[in-house]
């Protein structure tokens, strides 16, 4: 790979923003006016607007020792997205902002772009606008995602009923073992620099960390099927604090299966070789993106067929608080211990 490196101070504001964005291509007919005026024109045809906006942080939510600037990209863009499906709406369109520190040159920019622009065509979103600034040290990164719903077919997370079966889609866990795996594999460079990173050919639970996907299937799936959940969200801080988030906002309980929350084979060896509880992995580790929501009891049959939707437990009174029984038949209260961006 070529080492050119062009100072952004040689194309200025907008001339960065024009060559960053010199190759978009529209892909929703409800963009009317994209990049390149004062503001963006979208026409969503009568269907409601979905929003939600995240601002990722170097040194906070993402360490570049070890993120390659394409997958920053590219992720930067899916947590987004996943905001947007745990609504039960369909994303078409985002803004990306930027802040960067001097050390950034035109190259590596646009390897975050890369990222960004791969994202939107396997999710068929239009990058739409946003704005570029500089930092005094890192990099800061702001995406807003628009999505598109059919007129009150959005799904909230304060609608559960009691009896409700709590599902989620995918498996757990995986991309908190994954950032433990690179965060080991860094300290241990910093300490020898000459030793090669040793990542033990964990390629699946690397890849859930550094290149997460949104559930843009289940959302379909769940269509087609006719079921509309009665709750959902998205798993980004882990099972156990977005299951309490949903039991707080629509006032119940649950009661949750430790033998039903799925784990990957691979995220269990890991867990067990760095001596962490798979379990634990799961409820608490965050970054899974995948949908943890709630169906109708009447509903079960028709989500039997999909082999990425596990039933882990259901809805009950709010007096009865919220439990997991374990694989050994213990009854233990659940406890938010998911990740937290205020605690450094």
């Amino acid at each position: 790979m070529s080492e050119e490196r062009t100072e952004i101070s040689s194309l200025g504001e907008f001339g960065l923003i024009e060559f960053l964005t010199r190759n978009i291509e529209i892909q929703q007919a409800s963009t009317v006016l994209g990049v390149g005026d004062d503001a963006a024109v979208i026409d969503h045809f009568g269907k409601q607007t979905v929003i939600s906006t995240d601002m990722l942080v170097e040194g906070i939510h993402f360490d570049l020792a070890y993120t390659p600037l394409k997958h920053l990209g590219y992720k930067s863009v899916v947590v987004n997205l996943s905001d947007i499906y745990a609504m039960n709406a369909t994303p078409t369109h985002i803004t990306v902002s930027i802040a960067f520190s001097n050390r950034f040159s035109v190259e590596a920019l646009n390897e975050f772009y890369d990222g960004v622009y791969a994202a939107c065509e396997k999710y068929g979103v239009d990058l739409i606008g946003g704005d570029t600034s500089s930092s005094q040290k890192g990099f800061v990164i702001s995406v807003t995602a628009l999505g598109e719903v059919t007129p009150d077919q959005f799904v909230k997370r304060s609608t559960a009923q009691k009896g409700d079966l709590l599902c989620v889609s995918g498996d757990l866990g995986a991309a908190y073992l994954g950032l433990t795996l690179l965060e080991r594999e860094k300290r241990i460079y910093q300490e020898n620099p000459q030793l090669q990173p040793d990542l033990e050919n964990q390629t699946y639970i690397i890849g859930r960390q550094l290149k997460p996907e949104a559930r843009k299937d289940i959302v379909e799936y769940l269509e087609e099927q006719g079921v509309k959940p009665t709750a959902m969200m998205d798993i980004s801080d882990g099972l156990s604090s977005e299951t309490l988030h949903i039991c707080k906002q629509s006032n119940l309980g649950c009661v949750l299966y430790e033998e039903k929350i799925p784990i990957e084979d691979q995220t269990k060896q890991q867990a067990l070789k760095f001596g962490l509880d798979p379990t634990a992995c799961a409820l608490s580790g965050g970054e899974d993106y995948e949908l943890l929501f709630t169906i109708k009891q009447e509903d079960y049959d028709k989500l039997v067929l999909s082999e990425q939707i596990s039933v882990i437990g259901y809805m009950t009174d709010i007096s009865e608080g919220a439990h997991i029984i374990t694989k050994g038949g213990n009854k233990f209260k659940l406890v938010a211990q998911g990740w937290n961006a205020f605690e450094q």
